[in-house]
């Protein structure tokens, strides 16, 4: 009984494994790609590279070593289209391959040696190099490259004491030639971007440590030190976008996760104010700006970018005494920024301030001759000023220069109940259908866009000179069916009985 259990289970191996060889032999031949494939893949390839349509041609080389991956050929040929592509990992990895299936294959050994050299790795591209000197003594691209290599090597180090120094131009100087010679070393970036930021020159340490998580893909301090310097321009957006990198390769890192909370904060308060300045709600705008303060009240240059736009939203909507404050501010911490220096004249101009309105629109233009908000402010103010000598709109209804139209229609509802003439007799009637008029006059220019514009240049839409010159027949409160109550908004009805 025994030895028939074993028979049966021996025959049922056997059929187990004939049925595998049968599977395993029809999937291999439905994966094999036959020669004449192999060759179209590489001349597609081929094709690709020459028109500079790289991602393509890899493709089609993935095809073909797929297929043959035994083909130190093909395999070299994908290797050189990584190098195009900038993926110089991908392409060393390729060439090791290469040179393990065939060690004497020159142009790989050249082609390594290039790339450990860009990479920084000396001491294996100079055995490389060795290497094919020993076949070919007189092969001119690796006598050139090998006889680099201890030049490189003295000036990597009087990188590092020039940085032990603290001399950062000297610094800055010589890393750049090495990195000439060396581009893809990242210990070198991240010196030379030390030295930038120790110059002050952010922007170039930022590239510099972003070349870094390129070549380096679990670079978390880099993330991490690329968003703090954004954080110390003022650049919110960038911070916060930036550490969430660093999240995506460790969610768990402390550093990055303690400042993500931080940045994400202050970085949506930020937005809202920015998003409440381009609705025109200017005192929502500067509400958020003194919160985004209080979030962050260390850093100059955040403290500055919301100072310029509290500086911006309260010229346009709040009090001008405040703004002028606030814009005062944002100068000390930048005083050359042109923005806030117009922003500043537009709330003296606000203030009635003109000496000191046209001051600031003469200095932004200074600092940036081609600014035309400052050309155009100086020829405002000098217009205003002139303009302030004769009818002022906004002084009639009693409203500042940055009043809504909400405010400008509450004020002219006032004084018209208030000088409306059916009120008086005699000499006062006619002193009131003057105030009336000027008070009607003040409505129309205010509460119309176009109008007020104007009025706010220095010119008077209502001017009866301008208007002649203009072919206007000038402005009448009373025509055209006026009503100086809109209708019947508001309940009221005037008779005017002149005497």
């Amino acid at each position: 009984m025994e030895v028939m259990d074993s028979q049966l289970i021996m025959q049922s191996i056997i059929s187990s494994v004939k049925l595998l060889l049968v599977i395993s032999y029809v999937i291999d031949s439905c994966l094999t790609i036959s020669n004449e494939e192999i060759e179209n893949h590489l001349e597609m390839g081929r094709q690709m590279l020459s028109r500079g349509q790289y991602s393509d041609a890899l493709s089609h080389y993935h095809m073909a070593v797929e297929a043959d991956p035994n083909n130190y050929l093909t395999i070299f040929k994908r290797a050189t289209v990584y190098l195009a592509l900038g993926k110089h990992k991908a392409a060393l990895d390729d060439l090791n391959e290469v040179i393990v299936l065939k060690p004497d294959f020159l142009a790989a050994r050249l082609q390594r040696g290039s790339v450990l050299l860009k990479q920084g790795r000396l001491d294996e591209s100079h055995i490389d190099y060795e290497w094919v000197l020993r076949l070919e003594p007189y092969n001119e691209e690796a006598v050139h490259s090998y006889s680099m290599i201890e030049p490189l090597k003295h000036d990597i180090q009087t990188a590092y004491l020039l940085i032990e120094d603290h001399d950062w131009p000297q610094a800055v100087e010589l890393l750049t030639r090495l990195l000439h010679e060396l581009p893809w070393d990242c210990k070198l970036r991240e010196m030379r971007s030390m030295a930038y930021e120790k110059l002050g020159d952010i922007v170039n340490a930022i590239s510099d440590l972003r070349a870094t998580t390129k070549m380096r893909s679990d670079n978390t301090d880099g993330y991490l030190k690329i968003s703090k310097l954004h954080y110390d321009l003022g650049e919110a957006d960038e911070s916060l976008n930036t550490i969430r990198e660093c999240l995506k390769l460790d969610p768990d890192h402390k550093l990055c996760f303690n400042h993500y909370k931080k940045v994400k904060k202050l970085a949506a308060q930020v937005k809202t104010m920015n998003e409440f300045a381009l609705e025109g709600q200017y005192n929502d705008c500067s509400d958020k700006a003194k919160l985004a303060l209080k979030t962050e009240s260390e850093n100059p240059n955040m403290i500055h970018m919301i100072k310029s736009k509290m500086c911006h939203c309260l010229t346009k909507g709040g009090d001008a005494n405040e703004a002028i404050t606030v814009c005062s501010e944002a100068l000390k911490l930048y005083p050359e920024d042109v923005n806030v220096l117009c922003d500043r004249a537009d709330a003296y101009l606000n203030n009635e301030d003109y000496e000191r309105a046209l001051n600031d629109f003469k200095r932004a233009h200074q600092i940036d001759e081609h600014s035309s908000r400052a050309e155009e402010g100086i020829k405002r103010t000098q217009k205003l000023e002139k303009q302030s000598k004769k009818r002022d709109y906004y002084k009639i209804l009693g409203v500042p220069r940055n009043a809504n139209k909400r405010e400008i229609t509450k004020a002219y509802r006032r004084l018209a109940m208030q000088w409306h003439p059916d009120q008086y007799q005699g000499d006062e009637k006619k002193m009131a259908e003057k105030k009336f008029i000027d008070i009607a006059s003040a409505k129309e220019v205010l509460t119309d866009p176009e109008k007020r514009q104007k009025f706010d240049n220095g010119e008077d839409p209502l001017d009866a000179e301008a208007q002649a010159n203009a072919g206007s027949h000038g402005f009448n409160p009373f025509g055209n069916g006026f009503n100086p109550f809109g209708g019947s908004n508001g309940g009221y009805s005037f008779k005017f009985t002149y005497g």
